[in-house]
């Protein structure tokens, strides 16, 4: 049985610009500790190899302290490591893979035709290829078929499934079939793909291991397989310092504040948030997003807060009354239903503050 690590894009380095400058430098070394939680997880789970596949860096101009944490953790690791570099960081001379030296059992692919490398004492071949450049109109698989042989076939490549027609090494599921591996390591989604198949051929991208934003939201790690017999198996191993997340609050017949401080109870402190309250609250009972928003921020990393709550019905019961205070109301219900998902928490306020008005009460705090 053979027992793998597959990671890629990790993006060290990643400028962070949406952070204020402090926050952005404890991002990116947080983001350099992946390298040690790496080789950590390689290590306990007796991994016979390491397959990188691309974006190991977030581009060409990479930190000497993070590129000296990195020689050190691959250089302290006794296994096989491959490194297949990406859009973002591409072999070339002026990229860290090219001027400097690396230890002998890490092999840094460096052509856009594949290379073989073969381990004799795990009866296993290793193929990949580089982006050498940015942009890679042919696909790294187009044309390749590895040669029936005994043993394990792998593949450590970046590339993009998403259209043919990518700029970003597009790879197909044909290509897939007709490379004859028996796992293909892949690199460039940021999500992680589960264990795929096409033809005989395994294959899967792992995401990336730590988000960097709301567009990469979740759970975040790398792949543990194991090949035994042609069969492969993954195991999703989570990694993520901090992860970006997007949860909702039902307030529903709820006081916000107590209902924020129970979810709190059950979250992570080190995540980062955009919460949405949900959910129908009383006309008087409206959420203070400030206290709120201030309260979250206390416990996590970072805590942003939208209401998407709705009036309850009680609010509309005159509605389809011949009054000015029905055409009011069925106005600004017209103008409710067409409004856009940010526009709606204002024309509500407004319904509230205009029904008053018409009522004779005292306006809503």
């Amino acid at each position: 049985m053979l027992t793998f690590l597959h990671a890629a894009d990790l993006h060290l380095d990643s400028p962070f610009h949406a952070l204020p400058p402090d926050r952005a430098a404890e991002r990116r070394q947080e983001q350099r500790q992946l390298l040690t939680r790496l080789a950590d997880t390689a290590r306990q789970a007796g991994a016979d190899l390491l397959l990188l596949a691309g974006d190991l860096f977030d581009s060409q101009r990479v930190r000497p302290e993070t590129v000296q944490l990195l020689r050190q953790v691959l250089e302290e690791l006794d296994m096989p490591i491959f490194l297949s570099p990406g859009n973002h960081d591409p072999y070339t001379d002026n990229s860290p893979y090219c001027r400097l030296p690396w230890p002998s059992h890490v092999h840094i692919f460096s052509t856009p035709l594949p290379e073989r490398v073969v381990l004799d004492h795990l009866g296993a071949v290793v193929y990949g290829s580089a982006f050498t450049s940015p942009y890679r109109m042919e696909g790294p698989l187009a044309g390749f078929h590895a040669p029936e042989e005994p043993g394990t076939t792998l593949g450590c490549f970046h590339g993009d499934l998403s259209s043919p027609h990518s700029r970003y090494g597009p790879v197909t599921p044909g290509e897939i079939t007709a490379s004859g591996l028996t796992y293909l390591a892949l690199g460039h989604s940021h999500t992680a793909s589960g264990l795929q198949r096409a033809g005989t051929t395994y294959y899967a991208w792992p995401g990336c291991p730590e988000g960097r934003g709301f567009d990469e939201t979740g759970d975040k790690g790398v792949y543990l397989g194991q090949i035994h017999e042609g069969q492969v198996s993954l195991e999703f191993i989570p990694l993520a310092r901090r992860r970006y997340l997007t949860p909702t609050l039902d307030i529903t017949g709820r006081d916000p504040v107590q209902a924020l401080e129970e979810f709190l109870h059950t979250a992570r402190p080190e995540d980062i948030l955009r919460l949405r309250l949900t959910g129908t609250r009383d006309p008087d009972n409206e959420p203070d997003l400030t206290a709120l928003t201030a309260l979250a921020s206390g416990y996590f990393y970072s805590a942003s807060l939208s209401d998407q709550t709705t009036l309850s019905q009680s609010l509309w019961a005159r509605m389809e009354e011949d009054t000015l205070t029905g055409l009011f109301l069925r106005n600004m219900a017209q103008r409710l239903q067409h409004a856009a998902p940010e526009d709606r928490p204002l024309l509500e306020r407004a319904v509230r503050f205009g029904l008053a008005a018409l009522e004779g009460r005292e306006e809503p705090t």
